[in-house]
């Protein structure tokens, strides 16, 4: 049996997904999953280093720490499968963003969490590193799922697209006629603002089903502001993170529009997600909208998304095959498959790189 780990920590940093899954032709089955919450302190750690409020020696240490809880994950979900450790060909560790700058004079894209400490811990072939190599072929180095989409939501009957609300939003455009090329990119963000906004008015890491911005209006006027940054009509291939989104982009805005009540900024950031991604969706009449990611956990949100999105119908990907919460994990145990097979794991039409790549770097068991 061909079976594999996926270890997937996103933006929202708030810790670890880990599934065990085999493939099969173009079947994919789940055998286990795992989530592992970061402790609060390593998780303000992780934020503050994201801001570029971390040493050398704060890295070094947090890229141990979080390489540990990595191999700690792939570790229970081993355990709890059932299936032995010989079985597993190898892990995709996608790691713990830090810093995603993928323009500029010198691109760069940061992920910690070592990826040997795991491959030490479990006794299993660790492949990590995904995205530089993509970057070094002038490619943004993300997003790297719609690759893994393509492989196992792709339908020559319905035009599709894959909606990740993660802590960045993004999306896959999954065209029926396969003459057509398959494209995304971030679209803004998600649940980052969100949960940092949360965070910081409440003491609460998010906010749960939108019932606090349930509370609050749409602010129009900062919601036009929010929605007039550059980066929302940037064409694509284009990708970002909590290095711009982030609440020193949300202060900036706030000074010109004070007095807003907390829980009314909480809705129009929720707004801001929904408006976002509606407005960058692409356009088919018969187009079927998917959701994944932490998001779709937001009751407020979906119910914001489906009317924003109408006449395309929103749903989440249970629906087609892959519970919402285990994707993008999944997505970095196909992605291992690749590497460890030597086959391509990038969408150049996505990521803007030269062409396709064999991604990331192999730790031996």
């Amino acid at each position: 049996m061909d079976v594999w780990i996926g270890l997937m920590s996103g933006t929202s940093m708030d810790g670890i997904d880990a599934v065990l899954v085999s493939f099969d032709d173009q079947r994919l089955n789940t055998h286990g999953t795992h989530s592992l919450p970061y402790p609060d302190n390593l998780r303000q750690r992780l934020l503050a280093a994201c801001q570029n409020q971390a040493t050398p020696d704060e890295l070094g240490e947090l890229d141990t720490l979080t390489g540990l809880l990595f191999a700690e994950a792939a570790n229970t979900v081993i355990d709890q499968s059932g299936f032995a450790r010989a079985d597993i060909c190898a892990i995709g560790s996608h790691g713990q963003t830090i810093r995603h700058q993928p323009s500029g004079p010198a691109p760069f894209s940061i992920q910690i969490g070592n990826p040997a400490l795991i491959a030490e811990q479990t006794g299993i072939a660790t492949v990590a590193d995904f995205r530089r190599r993509d970057m070094a072929a002038g490619g943004e180095g993300a997003p790297l799922v719609p690759a893994f989409h393509q492989f196992f939501f792709g339908s020559p009957t319905e035009d599709r697209c894959i909606l990740n609300l993660g802590g960045i939003a993004n999306i896959t455009w999954l065209p029926a006629n396969q003459s057509r090329p398959v494209t995304g990119f971030d679209t803004g963000p998600a649940n980052a603002l969100m949960d940092a906004w949360c965070q910081a008015q409440t003491g609460r890491p998010f906010d749960q089903d939108g019932r606090w911005a349930d509370e609050g209006v749409v602010d129009q006027a900062l919601l036009n502001d929010l929605l007039s940054d550059a980066y929302f009509d940037r064409p694509a291939p284009k990708s970002t993170g909590k290095e711009k989104f982030n609440l020193s982009w949300l202060k900036t805005a706030l000074k010109r529009h004070p007095d807003i009540q907390p829980e009314d900024v909480q809705r129009t950031l929720l707004q801001l997600t929904v408006m976002s991604v509606a407005r960058q969706m692409p356009q088919s009449p018969t187009l079927c909208i998917y959701a994944c990611g932490g998001g779709t956990r937001n009751t407020l949100l979906m119910s914001e998304l489906k009317q924003a999105l109408s006449p395309a119908r929103l749903s989440d990907t249970s629906e087609i095959g892959l519970d919402a919460q285990w994707v993008e994990p999944t997505a970095f145990s196909w992605l291992a498959r690749q590497t460890i097979s030597g086959k391509p794991g990038n969408l150049p039409a996505v990521t803007g790189a030269r062409g396709p790549r064999i991604l990331g770097a192999i730790y031996p068991a």
